[in-house]
């Protein structure tokens, strides 16, 4: 494992920003590529707290289903007789 310090997940996700400032597609990208490198054992991550860590990546999944769940119904319409 890494010595180096943990990560808050959010912070680092955040970079200084305001979270309305960091797309879904960044949200998703960074917590995937730090949860690898987590479950690797090169990073440390503080212990997680939902309203801290996970937030941001959880609101940008539900963005994202809604989001499909949108097209879905809209290919599903376009394709009845």
């Amino acid at each position: 494992m890494s010595d180096s310090p943990e990560l808050n997940l959010a912070r680092t996700l955040l970079n200084g920003r305001s979270h309305r400032d960091v797309s879904d597609d960044e949200i998703l990208s960074e917590s995937r590529r730090l949860f690898e490198e987590w479950m690797n054992g090169e990073v440390r991550m503080e212990r997680p707290k939902v309203y801290d860590h996970y937030a941001m990546v959880i609101a940008a999944l539900l963005r994202r289903v809604n989001e499909l769940e949108t097209r879905l119904a809209a290919l599903e319409t376009e394709r009845q007789p």
